[in-house]
């Protein structure tokens, strides 16, 4: 082992050290720069996006199932801390899956904003209302709220940042795959990635 990871290693653990004194593994403790530097599944992220395979006729950016990411490393309460971290940082987001078991989707939020542009570029000139709400919920929604759920009091009051909204323009949304219906509560959705159950299903059959 080189000097220079001991003292990474070394680095990190003065720091997990001094944030456990300082509260009890508070993440709001780590700033972006503790992120980027002593985050081992930031590394494990890295690695996994770029493994992601190709499916044949579906378009859509690389994602992490958190479960792998658990398989991967050791410590899930580390994993825990760190993940919520990026999340915290909009280097990530975290996706609840509709697949039956408890089990998440990790996409960079880069990658995400890019799935969204693409779906903003399918619209036709003549389509301006389409674009706009794409773009409403790209700029006010995904920017500022970072939970993998959203009640729909909540969605249409930031959606309305850009302009006024209709029961359409939802509707719109959750048919384009940005968003999922709670069976629970038919009040709160969940975001989501379009396409990304067909994709679940090739990897599923590998």
């Amino acid at each position: 082992m080189s000097s220079s990871s001991e003292s990474s290693k070394a680095k990190k653990r003065r720091r997990e050290a001094e944030i456990e004194d300082d509260g009890g593994g508070n993440t709001e403790n780590f700033s972006l720069e503790d992120c980027l530097t002593f985050n081992d599944t930031l590394a494990a992220l890295h690695m996994m996006r770029a493994q992601f395979p190709t499916i044949d006729k579906v378009s859509i950016q690389p994602f992490i199932l958190q479960s792998q990411l658990y398989s991967s490393l050791k410590d899930r309460t580390e994993v825990d801390r760190e993940l919520e971290c990026l999340k915290r940082e909009k280097v990530v987001r975290v996706f609840k899956l509709n697949t039956g078991q408890d089990d998440h989707a990790i996409m960079f939020l880069d990658d995400y904003l890019k799935q969204i542009d693409r779906l903003i570029s399918r619209f036709e000139e003549g389509m301006k209302r389409g674009k706009e709400i794409f773009l409403w919920f790209k700029t006010h929604v995904i920017d500022c709220k970072l939970e993998p759920s959203i009640g729909h009091q909540e969605l249409c009051t930031l959606l309305s940042l850009g302009g006024k909204i209709k029961d359409e323009d939802i509707s719109l949304l959750m048919n384009a795959g940005l968003l999922n219906r709670q069976l629970i509560d038919p009040n709160v959705y969940w975001f989501a990635i379009p396409s990304i159950g067909s994709v679940l299903k090739g990897i599923s059959q590998e």
